[in-house]
């Protein structure tokens, strides 16, 4: 496995330009098993989870072309894909357990085919994501839903002898640790296709909803109220194809503006999604970090704005931080361990509490070994700063986890080694050639390389 050779101790400083948002462009890649007509996606990331929904819908009977950018710098590729093979509603345990976002196919291809069989999506390192939801929505629009094998058997009743609608009805999408964005996105692209009026209570606001939300009406569907707890979706009979530019990715803008105040740094980063951000904004100007944003379109577009981060504290120390995970638009989970690497260098005592992800905390150990005074408490961890990282081998357990493990060492004394950086690969297009370019000593070393 490949992995990051890290000499810390260098401010990172320049511009970067934010690629397309991962955790929208998933779901809205499955929009296509709602049409037989093209669906174009711009600005998607070159990343492995878009990699594997791509072979996914392949099974699915989609074509399905992406062209890559060479650019580092530009927003992302182009994706265009077509379903040319209705017949076909099996998505596999083998491609499905290499993302949890597998799931997203499972209402697009019920609404439209009229059955669908999805594998369950395997367990989680930060903890327990069940899909409970999920089913629980699409039952409620009037699909049968068995479990054989360890797959999702969905599908719509017959009615006279003929394949019938999904139906219009209101569905309740909270859980013990909120809405399911996943899941709204699920039963919200479902609901396009069914007979009457759904009403989504207590669905997810995140922007990628929003998103989601957009793209399906450019497809001729009928939606108010995404980015709200209530979301009213009015049946359509059928969706068109779409040409569409996928949303900037908030958690890869937060990981670049945590860089920089690790770092000491100074970053412009443009085409940022400032308007979703701003808890997280929010908590990095209370420890100090100057932050300066505006559009750089004709429009005053904060969801593509230019911002300018600049971690140069009077005293060299950041200030401590409080902070607690919510569902949008509080603090993004995504973001706590990115947090929680900036506050090991902060003057003070921090308190980071998770509440979507119990078990979200599996960097703490490997910052512990880089020097980091970590102490956890349930949900908690209180962060005592110290005044500086050494590098150390560590060991990346999840995509969030990785990126803390970077930022880390970006700011150590020494070496850093992180280990097992294909976890990155999922979230973070080209990441050591992108920081290389803003300054930093970052070697990606391949298994064939270590080997040597």
């Amino acid at each position: 496995m490949d992995r990051f050779d890290i000499r810390g101790g260098v401010r990172l400083a320049g511009e970067l330009t934010i690629k397309g948002s991962k955790n929208a462009a998933l779901p809205m890649m499955t929009a296509t098993l709602l049409t037989s007509e093209p669906v174009i996606l711009r600005d998607v990331p070159d990343l492995a989870d878009i990699r594997n929904m791509h072979r996914l819908l392949g099974e699915l009977g989609c074509t399905v072309e992406y062209t890559a950018s060479d650019d580092i710098e530009a927003p992302g590729g182009v994706m265009r894909m077509q379903a040319t093979d209705e017949t076909i509603s099996h998505a596999r345990y083998e491609v499905v357990r290499t993302m949890r976002a597998s799931i997203s196919t499972l209402g697009p291809m019920l609404a439209r085919r009229g059955a669908a069989r999805v594998s369950l999506p395997g367990g989680c390192a930060i903890g327990e994501r069940p899909v409970d939801l999920h089913l629980r929505g699409l039952t409620a629009l009037g699909a049968d839903i068995t479990l054989d094998s360890g797959d999702i058997i969905a599908r719509i009743p017959r009615v006279g002898g003929k394949r019938g609608r999904l139906r219009g009805a209101r569905v309740f999408m909270g859980g013990p640790f909120g809405s399911t964005v996943l899941g709204t996105a699920n039963v919200m692209a479902a609901a396009t296709l069914a007979e009457g009026t759904t009403v989504i209570e207590c669905a997810a606001c995140e922007p990628e909803i929003v998103d989601m939300a957009n793209l399906l009406i450019a497809m001729g569907a009928r939606i108010e109220g995404a980015g709200s707890p209530r979301i009213t979706v009015h049946g359509v009979s059928e969706l068109g194809g779409v040409d569409y530019r996928v949303m900037p990715d908030r958690i890869e803008a937060g990981t670049y503006m945590c860089a920089a105040a690790i770092t000491g740094g100074d970053l412009t980063l443009h085409n940022c999604p400032a308007d979703s951000l701003m808890a997280h904004m929010d908590r990095l100007q209370q420890m100090g970090v100057t932050l300066q944003y505006g559009s750089n379109l004709p429009t005053a577009d904060l969801m593509r704005a230019r911002c300018r981060v600049c971690a140069s504290v009077p005293g060299g120390r950041l200030l401590p931080v409080e902070a607690t995970t919510q569902p949008h638009p509080g603090f993004p989970t995504d973001l706590q361990a990115q947090l929680m690497a900036v506050a090991c260098l902060a003057d003070g005592n921090s308190v980071i509490t998770e509440r979507i992800f119990t078990e979200r905390f599996l960097h703490v150990a490997e910052l512990s070994r880089m020097g980091a005074q970590l102490y956890r408490q349930g949900p908690t961890v209180i962060v005592s700063g110290v005044p500086r990282l050494k590098g150390a081998p560590v060991m990346a357990s999840d995509l969030r986890a990785s990126a803390c493990l970077v930022l880390a060492g970006l700011a150590a004394e020494g070496t850093t080694v992180v280990n097992r950086v294909y976890h990155l690969d999922r979230g973070y297009e080209r990441m050591d050639e992108r920081l290389r370019a803003l300054g930093a000593d970052v070697v990606r070393v391949s298994e064939k390389e270590a080997a040597v």
